[in-house]
């Protein structure tokens, strides 16, 4: 039972080494940084602010689409092939160095702009290490206990990484990230090391920050997680792994209750990752929030994240994911909604006071359901795939899982992209997102509660 335990806590360790770079590096940190970094650049270039911050939101997008093509193109092979051979722990090795050396090189995101492309490019080949990462991370999840424990696990895995994420973004406010007018950090001094604020060096340290964490946290995966010697021993011949993982597909036609989750969860997990990626970027394009700001707003995000999946993993032991995933989409739904509707000046239809913190307000409560939420879908959506899951093909299953999480990863931030460019408005930019999630909820009502797990 202790070696068991090890396992377990070994596997979460992941979720907290991972986090960050979701946390600090896509949402509250780098990517918001990024966006007033592009705006300048193309203000500086001769563009007016408006289309400098749609121009800065589409680029972002942009590179999210491509990532995400590549991820949805590569996930159900490479799952295939680590099934056939029976190893995992090489992979997640690989992307993990891969994830780290694109971590350290955001350092090189100049406040001038210097470079703006290229660090795009390597920030998205780090998520593109990171989401292949996890793939065969949650591929382990079938093997950590019974049908019944797993929602419980999922979802104290996914809490602990949200807490990895409250305390990074914890550290990096406190000794490093730098308001752009003062130069002070949220103790009010200036950065850590001796790290020059006009560069806004602290902002930038994020990214060797996220390389050291989660070099130092994925110790005890390495330590206490092992590839089952008895799985594989299949050909791992290309020809032959194309082969089973076309037979799976098909297979998949003939599962309704897998297909319509899939094709659900390919939806509202879409529109998911857009409010992640373009939050913070929403934060400080319409709100005119600094990355302080954001950065706090992140740790309310987190916690509430932590809390709520932690609270839905529970639910998913005594209810199961499918009601879990049903609740939460309605929740998102609304905030799709306040997002479409609110600015600095209005809510809807109604004017505000240019001085008012009602907008602010509302953005911190929606900022709570979509950590809430957000993180309870991912952890029971990952629930529900174990009880879709061939118990001799978990990499294989996680990585179709991965195929409709990103196929069309390229559908809300292309349509955010697209929407913005045709309103030139960011807010308008995100009616998309609201779609996809009615659209999943739709496709939710076929999806079988026990799943259909193969014996």
């Amino acid at each position: 039972m202790a070696v068991s335990k090890r396992r377990i806590w070994g596997w979460m360790a992941f979720d907290w080494a991972s986090q960050p770079y979701y946390t600090l590096g896509l949402t509250f940190v780098f990517g918001p940084y990024f966006a007033l970094v592009a705006t300048n650049a193309f203000v500086a270039d001769g563009m007016d602010k408006l289309a400098a911050d749609a121009q800065a939101q589409s680029i972002w997008s942009a590179g999210q689409t491509i990532a995400g093509l590549l991820i949805a193109l590569t996930a159900p092979f490479l799952g295939a092939f680590a099934d056939n051979s029976g190893r995992k722990m090489p992979w997640i090795a690989g992307f993990s160095v891969i994830y780290v050396l694109a971590s350290a090189a955001l350092w090189g995101l100049a406040p001038d702009g210097t470079a703006l492309f290229s660090i795009l490019v390597i920030f998205y080949v780090g998520f593109f290490a990171a989401e292949s990462a996890l793939n065969f991370v949650n591929a382990i999840l079938p093997s950590l206990g019974t049908e019944r424990e797993i929602g419980r696990i999922s979802g104290s895995g996914a809490a602990f990484g949200y807490w990895g994420g409250v305390v990074s973004l914890f550290i990096l406010l406190l000794l490093f990230v730098e308001s752009p007018d003062t130069g002070l950090t949220l103790l009010g001094h200036a950065p850590a090391l001796g790290l020059d604020p006009a560069g806004m060096e602290g902002t930038r340290s994020v990214g060797p920050f996220i390389a050291l964490w989660y070099a130092v946290f994925m110790i005890p995966f390495f330590v206490y997680v092992r590839d089952d010697p008895r799985l594989g021993g299949r050909s791992t011949r290309i020809g032959a792994v194309w082969a089973e993982l076309a037979e799976t597909l098909r297979g998949v036609m003939h599962r309704p209750s897998l297909m319509y989750f899939l094709l659900s969860s390919m939806f509202y997990r879409d529109a998911l990752n857009a409010l992640y990626a373009f939050g913070g970027i929403y934060a400080a394009l319409v709100l005119g929030w600094t990355t302080i700001q954001i950065g706090v707003f992140g740790i309310v995000a987190a916690i509430a994240a932590a809390i709520c999946t932690w609270a839905g993993g529970l639910a998913d032991t005594r209810y199961g994911p499918k009601p879990v995933i049903r609740a939460c989409v309605w929740l998102l739904i609304v905030v799709g909604c306040l997002i479409v509707g609110m600015s600095r000046d209005h809510l809807f239809i109604f004017p505000l006071a240019e001085t008012s913190q009602v907008p602010d307000l509302i953005f911190y409560a929606c900022g709570i359901v979509i950590g809430g939420a957000g993180g309870s879908i991912y952890a029971a959506s990952r629930s529900m795939m174990v009880r879709h899951t061939h118990p001799d093909r978990p990499a294989e299953a996680f990585g179709l899982f991965a195929l409709t999480g990103k196929a069309t990863a390229f559908l809300a931030p292309a349509s955010i992209s697209l929407f913005t460019f045709l309103t030139g408005n960011v807010q308008l930019g995100f009616l998309p997102v609201i779609f996809l999630f009615l659209f999943g909820l739709f496709l939710l009502r076929w999806v079988n509660k026990d799943g259909d797990r193969a014996e």
